[in-house]
């Protein structure tokens, strides 16, 4: 791209291209910045600048930028067969291989995938064909979902009801709130004073229970959880949550959906995390980011035998299971993931993760030198440090002084792309990051964090 066609570029964004989650108050005066290429782990702007792209584009550009054998993969089957229709008894090769690809990597009996166009819809999928699984077990009650506050499940209507980010319900109307309620998110950072890690997995288990008998359990078809909560500050919950709140859940006759939107495929050295990393294995698992390193957009919604032999029963004659997309099991989306799954097994993707990942989170507990960073936490390569005001009360900073967006621009400036959400920094680098990229992050956010530090202590 030449600077004149970026500048081009520029204005024509400015003045027609509605962004998701724009902060209009800055975007009118200042525009977007234009990324035009990239490469490996990074991207340039329309001025060939590089940055380090240290949040894989958004979680989802798991094996880095330009790689030529997934573009081939994807060009190869629109040359072949670019769209057909997967309605009824239609298929095409990738979609077909990849849910046998997918059936072969998650734990259990969850070998039955409903494709989807992203997450948020992948999330929908799978409330909308619970609530259908109950009804076809002559349980129609079951309706209620069990969500978390800070949960992240998408923007759509009914995945941002689901979603806990009281700020991104701002202005906007909720539907279904008889249908969705919140627990409390598992914050080991902002638990009860007094509690230790054992004594505040019993309050959060002990509260769930308590929702479900307010609730009634006969009502609640659900519960939903990232199992490391992810746009809602990184959270790690507390050793043996999601295992103990998978029995609770099994023993109340409710479904456990376990969002692995960002940690699925790799995130946390896993294919799936649920099983291998927290001891439970969900009754769905919905997935997408990752699933095609973010070349082409999809989604997953996994479900368990148990679902499937229910919701594949004909209803009566003519009656059909009646939810899909256009574009469910896009054939150019499923060469892209069939690829990736390939590149991922060739190069030992996940033992780079296991490798890597546990040296980021070391270097990470450096920055607690900064009298601003509370507290550093994550797994493997997604990580989450907060910003505060006061360690001693661990009071955020107010939003008007834009704290973490501070240390995001001081770390532009010096190359490397993280990402601010509130007061705190999100780091989700492509999983092919080496221990080299890892330290020129740290040290940068060093950089960052002391350059900030004057107007974050003044405010």
């Amino acid at each position: 791209m030449t600077a004149n066609s970026a500048a081009a570029a520029w204005r024509q964004d400015l003045e027609h291209f509605i962004h998701p989650y724009t902060d209009f108050a800055t975007f009118r005066p200042a525009g977007s910045q234009v990324i035009s290429r990239s490469a490996g782990v990074t991207v340039f702007d329309g001025d060939g600048r590089g940055y380090l792209d240290s949040i894989a584009g958004l979680w989802c550009v798991n094996l880095g930028h330009g790689r030529q054998e997934i573009a081939d993969a994807m060009a190869q089957q629109a040359s072949t067969l670019a769209y057909f229709n997967t309605f009824g008894h239609s298929t095409n090769e990738p979609a077909a291989l990849l849910a046998g690809e997918i059936a072969a990597l998650t734990p259990g009996d969850l070998n039955h995938v409903f494709y989807t166009t992203g997450g948020s819809t992948a999330n929908d999928t799978a409330v909308r064909l619970v609530h259908f699984y109950f009804n076809q077990l002559g349980k129609p009650k079951k309706k209620k979902i069990i969500s978390r506050n800070y949960a992240y499940h998408g923007s759509t209507y009914f995945g941002a009801t689901l979603t806990g980010i009281h700020a991104t319900h701002m202005g906007f109307d909720k539907i279904a709130q008889d249908v969705v309620h919140h627990v409390s998110a598992a914050n080991l950072y902002r638990r009860p004073d007094g509690l230790d890690e054992d004594a505040y997995c019993d309050y959060l288990v002990d509260e769930l229970a308590a929702r479900i008998e307010q609730l009634g359990a006969d009502n609640v078809a659900a519960f939903i959880a990232e199992p490391i909560m992810g746009a809602g500050g990184v959270l790690v919950a507390p050793r043996g949550y999601h295992a103990r709140v998978h029995a609770l859940c099994k023993a109340n006759d409710i479904l456990y959906i376990a969002d692995e939107v960002v940690t699925a495929f790799g995130r946390l050295g896993q294919w799936f995390a649920s099983e291998a990393e927290f001891g439970h294995v969900p009754d769905v698992i919905v997935s997408a980011k990752g699933i095609s390193s973010g070349y082409c957009p999809l989604g997953a919604a996994i479900f368990s035998k148990q679902i499937y032999d229910v919701i594949s029963v004909p209803q009566g004659p003519g009656g059909v299971l009646s939810h899909g997309f256009t574009y469910s099991g896009h054939p150019v989306s499923c060469a892209a993931a069939l690829k990736t799954i390939e590149i991922m097994r060739r190069e030992n993707t996940l033992e780079n993760v296991r490798d890597v990942g546990p040296y980021l989170q070391q270097r990470l507990g450096e920055l607690l030198r900064h009298e601003a960073v509370g507290d550093v936490r994550g797994s493997h390569l997604m990580a989450g440090i907060e910003l505060v005001s006061d360690r001693a009360t661990k009071q955020g900073f107010d939003a008007e002084v834009g704290a973490a967006h501070k240390v995001f621009e001081a770390a532009r400036r010096r190359g490397v792309i993280v990402r601010p959400i509130g007061n705190i920094i999100v780091l989700s680098p492509p999983l092919t990051f080496g221990r080299a990229e890892v330290d020129t992050v740290i040290d940068v956010l060093h950089e960052s964090l002391e350059e900030a530090a004057p107007a974050l202590l003044r405010s």
